[in-house]
């Protein structure tokens, strides 16, 4: 069990007239569930049980000030009429009950108020914007999901208005008399959104704010508007609310963004209005090209620095935001870097974040593996859910029942979904034993960890439960109809993973030729000759006996200086696996060509992950051809046509990275034997780490 301890991070904050519990915010992350404006029983659900879980500020997601007009949404709260006051009490009590404290985020959309262009309203903006955004990355997204995105928009084209000194007028009203209301329903603070392309954000940078009045030019004048804002809700609600602003530290991927020393200036101004504290965020001003640098980062600690420079210059508290794990939150906050973390996805993944680091369970915290599932819903206005918590916007599925009878269960394969039905049933009260073939833990996942570190987390998680709830495991345990009759279970859980043949065309059976499979059982140390060739499979086994291979870790770094495979390789199938293994190899000095068969690359991966993943693997020197047909493989080449054009590349190693199916024999055999059998993950349907941890819950939640 890990000795860490976060008594700074646990300690009691202040924010103006607020008190909270300890330094832990939940951030505003955008649920899609409320109807008509109107707060529903499911989302004070889901903030009650971040509350529960020892969050000492829950942040809503964004809540219009003048719903619907300026609204993203009509799934999102409204603050524009006492009609909406009881939805707030109803969650403020909700969240007073569970011992922590509520902020209402504030905002008006400005040039992104979807609804506005559905109902055919131009949308408020400084003034016309004399750019507009490469929208090249949509060339990965299936018609389903452009059809899906462009419903939010009725699929009308967006117009502007340039904002008058009398819409700027009934801006700062309409927003001091939403923050009268958050105050009726017993909130506790409200937050002024100054960032994230919204109104008050664009008109604070020189590259959207073109304007020649009061309102545009200097900082000075470009602040103004969110200072008046921020003065008239202070005026408004007084000491009865703690007053946040959230402001990018800076913004990301187009000249004239705005500067972390233009944020440091904004900030001193928000203070002097009348700002309680400071919430520093960032911003990628192009989401189909920049999303993962800002808003939702993947870079651990992305805005800490930004922050810490901000907290310079001003007297009130900061907050720091973009992936802050609590070891980089402790260490920020004991430095008096910054003063509150906010920690979004995090708290998605495991709600009980905050007590179980409270009560000295670190390892116990189930990680997010920053996949971006969950915000690539907002794209589609839907529901955020989570790959690694079933449980995200079904809040009764916790706590896990009781078995009605304990039952002795074999789980065969210990990947995600093995180890996660082990995990389950064994809280659930049931036996459990743990079979696999290989000599660890982790099945496929151990292999993605090489492209995917954040993958580590999770299985670094389900390790560490399973010797916590000391579930019996079994290592190099083929399973067959003998070894599971032996091991007499009241049911079997097949979790074998899926098939990754060989490519079923000429030169398919070629020794240079690799699957996910082999390359996996070559890291493993476990591949044949054959399948490896006699040199890679040899440096396996001493890797395997050595001990080095077990750590993935040591693996990423040690194949940056050597990795025993020919300069050119072709990597067929640019799905998910494909992908980031072909940018894996080129990070590694290997000159990489991706061929796919469709046109939409990175498929299944979250649109904002996917758009960067195929950035980064240009940007690392990858030839990617698409609408691919591979004709067949050499010795020295692979040969393919693209758009009747023939084609090829050179290839010292092929790896086929495509076809991969859903396959349990063993389970169809079991079930001939007389066993009780489920099967979950990729051996029932090739949904990776999503489906893996989704599937173990539905067949071991009632089991």
């Amino acid at each position: 069990m890990s000795t860490k301890t976060f008594p700074h991070l646990m300690s009691e904050g202040r924010i103006g007239p607020m008190t909270t519990p300890n330094r832990i915010v939940l951030p505003a992350m955008d649920m899609n569930v409320s109807e008509g404006g109107e707060i529903e029983q499911s989302e004070i659900d889901h903030y009650a049980s971040r509350a529960a879980g020892g969050a000492g500020l829950i942040i809503t997601g964004a809540c219009a000030i003048a719903f619907p007009y300026g609204a993203a949404s009509m799934k999102e709260p409204g603050l524009s009429d006492d009609k909406f006051i009881p939805g707030i009490k109803a969650l403020a009590d909700a969240i007073h009950a569970a011992g922590s404290k509520l902020c209402i985020q504030s905002t008006h959309h400005g040039k992104v108020a979807r609804v506005d262009t559905a109902n055919d309203r131009p949308v408020f903006a400084p003034n016309q914007p004399d750019y507009s955004y490469s929208m090249g990355a949509l060339a990965d997204c299936t018609p389903e999901e452009l059809a899906k995105m462009g419903a939010a928009t009725a699929g009308k084209k967006i117009s502007y208005h340039e904002m008058t000194k009398e819409d700027i007028d009934w801006l700062i009203t309409s927003w001091a008399d939403a923050a009268e209301r958050v105050a009726k329903g017993g909130a506790d603070a409200l937050e002024i959104h100054v960032a994230h392309g919204y109104i008050l954000g664009v008109f604070l940078n020189q590259r959207d704010n073109l304007r020649t009045d009061e309102y545009g030019g200097s900082l000075e004048n470009r602040a103004r508007l969110a200072c008046e804002v921020i003065a008239a809700v202070k005026e408004r609600v007084g000491d009865k609310l703690a007053l946040l602003v959230r402001v990018s530290g800076e913004e990301y991927g187009q000249e004239g963004a705005l500067s972390l020393p233009e944020s440091i200036e904004a900030s001193k101004m928000f203070e002097a209005a009348g700002a309680d504290a400071i919430h520093v965020t960032g911003w990628g001003r192009n989401p189909f090209d920049n999303f993962t640098d800002g808003p939702l980062p993947n870079k651990v600690g992305a805005y800490l620095e930004n922050a810490a420079e901000i907290k310079k210059h001003v007297s009130i508290p900061v907050i720091a935001v973009g992936r802050m794990l609590p070891e980089i939150s402790e260490k920020a906050i004991a430095e008096n870097k910054v003063d509150f973390a906010a920690m979004g996805r995090q708290l998605l993944a495991d709600p009980e974040l905050p007590n179980k680091l409270r009560e000295g369970k670190f390892d116990q915290v189930r990680p997010c593996i920053n996949c971006y599932l969950c915000v690539g819903e907002n794209f589609f206005d839907d529901t955020p859910f989570c790959a690694v918590n079933p449980a995200l916007g079904n809040e009764k599925l916790l706590p896990l029942k009781p078995a009605s009878a304990s039952k002795h269960i074999v789980v065969i394969g210990s990947g995600p979904s093995g180890m996660e039905s082990a995990r389950v049933l064994t809280e659930r009260g049931h036996r459990v034993t743990l079979i696999d073939k290989a000599d660890r833990l982790g099945g496929t996942m151990w292999f993605s960890t090489m492209t995917t570190p954040d993958n580590e987390r999770l299985l670094r998680w389900l390790k560490s439960e399973l010797k916590r709830l000391r579930v019996a495991v079994k290592l190099n345990t083929p399973a067959t109809v003998d070894t599971i009759r032996a091991l007499n279970p009241d049911h079997v859980i097949v979790a074998t993973g899926a098939v990754r043949p060989k490519p079923d065309m000429p030169g398919g059976d070629l020794p240079n030729v690799q699957t996910g499979d082999t390359l996996r059982a070559m890291m493993l140390g476990t591949a044949t000759a054959e399948e490896a060739g006699l040199v890679l499979s040899t440096m396996g086994k001493m890797g395997r006996l050595s001990g080095l291979t077990k750590s993935p870790e040591f693996v990423r770094q040690f194949t940056k200086y050597w990795l025993p495979m020919g300069k050119n390789v072709v990597v067929i199938g640019g799905s998910l696996v494909g992908l980031e293994l072909a940018e894996f190899l080129a990070e590694r000095g290997r000159k990489v060509t991706l061929v796919h068969e469709k046109q939409q690359l990175g498929l299944p991966l979250a649109m904002p992950r996917r758009w960067t993943a195929v950035k980064d693997n240009l940007e690392h020197g990858v030839q990617i051809h698409r609408n691919v047909t591979v004709d067949r493989i050499t010795q020295k080449t692979v040969e393919f046509t693209v758009n009747g054009e023939a084609m090829s590349a050179p290839a010292d190693m092929v790896v086929y990275a495509d076809g991969t199916t859903a396959a349990a024999p063993v389970a169809d055999e079991l079930r001939t034997a007389g066993f009780s059998v489920d099967v979950v993950g990729d051996a029932g349907a090739v949904n990776y780490i999503h489906g893996a941890i989704h599937s173990a819950w539905e067949a071991t939640v009632s089991l």
